[in-house]
């Protein structure tokens, strides 16, 4: 959500004037802040287990709702041709990239496929799993790996889009990657934190979701 949280924060500040200050890092490393008492106003998470988590654990003011679903891509940084996935058995893949499926949900997914089709046995020594979807990019982008899973939304931002190439996963083929919000239960929930959970619903937030390529959930 780095890039899309980006143009969220900054379209809200210019429609509230609320000045917004996003805190960007994997949800189980702000999950393990939030329960240590980081002064955090609202949870956007990468999946629903953790806002569920912190939901149980009375940390929030409601249960957590979905804002959106994720789409999953393979991307290389080098080379004029798409990749494919039936070229990731090729011997010049030496390393593909993917998210730690047992904390991330691009990364489970990332899984899901390479069963789909059948690969996972013959590209199982090549798997490089980053701690988090922005450390499984700094491996495609640094080449460290030839290839890698990362999320549509990190590929179609301004910052990425001219670097590399990129196919879509089709969505039928890995389980749908639910992203949930919610608000934190503090001494009490500010206006301002209610005013941006209501943006994020709103026709404006889902105009730039939908333009970093998320699904967005009714």
């Amino acid at each position: 959500m780095q890039f899309a949280m980006e143009a969220l924060a900054e379209a809200f500040t210019q429609k509230t004037g609320v000045d917004c200050q996003p805190i960007i890092s994997s949800s189980g490393k702000l999950t393990a802040q939030i329960k240590e008492g980081a002064p955090f106003d609202v949870f956007v998470s990468a999946d629903m287990k953790y806002p569920k988590d912190l939901f149980e654990a009375g940390f929030t003011s409601a249960p957590p709702k979905v804002y959106a679903y994720g789409q999953l891509v393979l991307w290389r940084k080098k080379g004029n041709s798409q990749p494919n996935m039936q070229g990731l058995s090729q011997e010049n893949i030496r390393h593909i990239a993917l998210a730690n499926p047992k904390t991330a949900p691009y990364g489970q997914a990332a899984m899901e496929v390479l069963r789909h089709y059948e690969l996972l046995e013959q590209v199982e020594q090549k798997l490089v799993y980053g701690e988090s979807i922005a450390q499984t990019n700094q491996f495609i982008l640094s080449e460290a790996a030839e290839v890698g899973f990362t999320a549509q939304s990190v590929v179609l931002s301004p910052r990425m889009k001219e670097e590399g190439r990129w196919i879509p996963i089709p969505q039928d083929i890995y389980s749908p990657i639910a992203q949930g919000i919610v608000l934190l239960q503090r001494d009490r929930v500010h206006a301002e934190a209610q005013a941006f959970y209501d943006f994020i619903f709103s026709a404006e937030a889902r105009q730039i979701l939908e333009s970093y390529g998320y699904q967005i959930a009714d």
